[in-house]
């Protein structure tokens, strides 16, 4: 099986929104912070892309033939981002007041 690079980042990013949507009103959510992914790739010439060359993740199952490709081992440091520019939270109320709210009820008296 072959997954371009930017399918395998794309495929990150809709688990992202997925999980945010999922989460959404739960009252309790989580900061996205830095995603660190590393893949070992194959450059690949391809006579249809600009620039000629086209990464692939390279996947237990794939086989590379009779072919001479060569395998780089790729890591990237993510900070996902809402397209605001704000970060993205998992869950959560979005019009909640930031804080535990009110724990009166919770305190000795």
């Amino acid at each position: 099986m072959e997954i371009e690079l930017s399918d395998a980042v794309a495929a990150l990013r809709n688990e992202l929104l997925r999980a945010a949507a999922q989460g959404a009103g739960s009252g309790i959510g989580f900061l996205v912070g830095p995603i660190e992914m590393s893949f070992e790739v194959e450059l690949r010439a391809d006579a249809k892309v600009k620039g000629g060359f086209k990464a692939w993740v390279v996947t237990g199952d794939a086989e590379a033939g009779g072919s001479r490709a060569r395998k780089h081992r790729v890591s990237l440091t993510l900070t996902p981002q809402l397209g605001s520019g704000t970060d993205l939270i998992v869950g959560a109320e979005t019009s909640a007041e930031p804080g535990p709210g009110d724990v009166s009820g919770y305190l000795g008296r």
